[in-house]
Parts: structure tokens; sequence; C-alpha cells
């Protein structure tokens, strides 16, 4: 209903506030951190481009909203090795004289400013500011599904077979409706989530099942065929799948803060370990590359999750900040993990790389980069 009403700008409404709200708590991190180390900040702009609105705080930060929300920084007082200065002659020098001393002079920056400059902290306090955005991006999700958790406790299904689809792996493997699944491949399983989880991230691989029968265990092997299916969004996409459905049986458990900030945690990183199995499939090639998404894709979820409600809106933000944490801290140059990369070889040789090293690392990083984001933006348009 709200997307035959709002259609396309109800869309673009919630992947800007999704995409605004995670890009803010990322650079709120590097913000965050510069300032406790004495830094000074100049701009902190949310998006590119020409300013659409901002104000500048009384400690000469300018906090922005730019024209262009695919991202954001924060602008740091001296992350230029120097500063320029423009210097007039007097009207007794030469001509040539003249012209020479009305061009940009290089200077070194006061001692004053130097107190002030990121190009003047340590390896350590650079390293923490640069490593603060990215985690602060996990600390944010952590806090939102800790905070779900505690409100509404955590919903469980339990790992009980319902029903076994005809022609499936299950059927084939011998599974029967009341089957409790106990493990796989040596995984214990809690929940009816965690066989969808393993499956999925076994990339149609054999696996071997425990399951529990009339009070018997039993050790069953199957492989999960592929299947063109749906997401939870209802966007097509290839799956594998054994063929079962869960029983229905649920519980809900009531969690405190200390446990439900353990869940929260465990959460986190199941999708942390989830993102990073996928990827490492996509690039030895074992999965193909249709799951990436980019721009078109985040703004078409952003869409459907907010459709769902404010709670399903708020932890799609969450799961986005995980996977903005996790990209940046790829170490690609341009990226927070490059420049984390090019601090670790600092501290390995005990002085800095060239600053031709670091400029052909950032024009490597920047058409990286810039050639995934077209990849990705491609994938899109085929995939929409």
């Amino acid at each position: 209903m709200l997307d035959q009403i709002f259609g396309v700008p109800f869309t673009l409404v919630s992947f800007l506030i999704a995409l605004s709200v995670v890009v803010f708590v990322h650079e709120f991190g590097h913000f965050f951190v510069a300032r406790r180390c004495g830094v000074r900040c100049e701009t902190f702009s949310v998006g590119f481009g020409p300013e659409l609105f901002g104000y500048t705080d009384k400690h000469g930060t300018r906090w922005k909203f730019s024209i262009i929300p695919l991202g954001g920084y924060v602008r740091m007082f001296g992350e230029a090795e120097t500063m320029h200065a423009i210097e007039g002659g007097s009207d007794k020098e030469s001509d040539g004289d003249q012209k020479e001393a009305t061009e940009p002079q290089v200077r070194e920056l006061t001692e004053d400013e130097k107190k002030v400059s990121f190009k003047h902290k340590t390896l350590r306090q650079k390293s923490a500011i640069v490593f603060a955005g990215p985690a602060v991006n996990l600390i944010f999700a952590i806090a939102v599904f800790w905070a779900m958790f505690m409100m509404v406790g955590r919903p469980v299904t339990e790992p009980v077979i319902g029903l076994v689809a005809e022609g499936s792996a299950a059927e084939e493997a011998g599974l029967m409706p009341e089957d409790r699944i106990l493990s796989i491949d040596g995984s214990d399983i809690d929940r009816f989530e965690d066989i969808q989880t393993i499956v999925q991230l076994g990339n149609g691989a054999p696996m071997d099942l425990t399951i529990e029968r009339d009070s018997t265990q039993l050790n069953i092997n199957l492989t999960p065929k592929p299947i063109d299916g749906m997401d939870p969004f209802g966007n097509a996409q290839r799956q594998f799948r054994i063929g079962i459905g869960a029983s229905g049986q649920t519980r809900l458990i009531d969690l405190g803060p200390v446990s439900a900030l353990g869940v929260a945690f465990g959460q986190t990183y199941e999708i942390i370990e989830g993102t990073a199995i996928a990827l490492g499939q996509i690039i030895s090639g074992e999965r193909g590359t249709e799951d990436l998404g980019g721009p078109i894709k985040i703004a078409k979820y952003s869409g459907q999750a907010a459709k769902t409600g404010i709670a399903g809106f708020i932890l799609f933000m969450a799961i986005l900040s995980i996977n903005l944490g996790i990209i940046n801290l790829f170490p690609v140059p341009l990226l927070d993990g490059g420049h984390l990369l090019f601090y670790a070889i600092e501290a390995v040789r005990g002085r800095p790389l060239s600053d031709h090293a670091q400029e052909w690392g950032m024009r490597f990083g920047l058409a990286l980069v810039v050639a995934l984001m077209v990849f990705v933006t491609w994938n899109d348009i085929v995939n929409f």
C-alpha cells in the first residue's frame, strides 16, 4: 500500500535517511576520536559536493549536508603536510621579484598549528582516528540489537522439521517431520534460523546432519539444491535449500541487559562472519556476483525495510552499518583500511612510504573503488 501511494519518493526518502544515518555514525567515529586527540576538525559533511545547509559550531567546525548523498567526510586541519600563504612584495622590488613574491609560498606549520594538526599526531593516534569510523559503525549495530533484544526479547524458532518438500534434498536423505536437527557439520543448532544461515553459507556443499528422532540420534548426509527463490523482501535470488520447513514451535527468550548485550555481540559477529564468507566465495569464484549491490539495491532495500515498520527499518540500518564498517576496513588505498595499511607499513619500516608511493597507492585505490561502484551499479540495473 505504501509503495502504491508513495512509490519512488518513499523509497528515495528511506534510502537517504538510512544512508545519512550510517554515514553520520561512521564519520562521527572519526570526528569524536580526532577531537579527543586534539585535532581541529574543520568540516563534518554528510554527502559530497555543494552544501545544502549547515551551521558552524563554537569550535569552528562546519557541520553540513551536501548535495551528493553517497558518503561523507571529516576534514581535519593539517591533513596536508604544509600550508600555503600568499605574500605580496614591496614597491621597491623588481618586477621579477614581485612576480615571485605574489605566487603561493609554502611554509611550515607553526608550533601552535602542529598541536592541532592531524599530520603531526603520533602514529598510534592517527591509526585510532582512522579505525574509529568502522569501529563506531559496529558499535552502533550492537547498540541497536541490544535495545531490541532488551525491549522485545529474542524470538527463537525451534529447530524441528515441520514439513519436507517433495523431491528435495531432505526427502532424498530421509528426513521426516518432527525430526529435531541437533547439529550441522559439527556446529550445534539452537534455532531454525541457524539452519538457514549454515545452508546458505555452505553454497551447495555437502553437509552432515545429526538429528534426533524418537529419542534416537541419527547421522544423515545431504547436499542442498539450488533454488530460484525470493529473499525476505520478495526479490528474486538464487538460494541453496535442503527442502524443509519449520514446525512453527517458537519461544521468546526474555533477556536482561547483560545477556541481551552478549546476544547483540553474537548477532553482530554472525553478520560479519556471514559477509566475510560470502565475499570470500565471490572472490574465489565459488559464488556468483549477482548478490553484490550498489546504491540502487540499497535504495530498494531501504524502501522495503521501511514498509515493514520502524523496527524493521532500524534493524536494516544496523545491518547496513555493519557492512559499511566492514567495507571500509578493506586494505584498499582511499578506504580506512588502506590508510591503516600505510600506517602498519610505517610502523614496520620506521618511516612512512614516500609521497610518490602513497600518491600512486591512492590513484590505484580510487580506480579500484570507481570500478567497483560502476560494476555494482550496473549489477543493480541488470537485476532491477
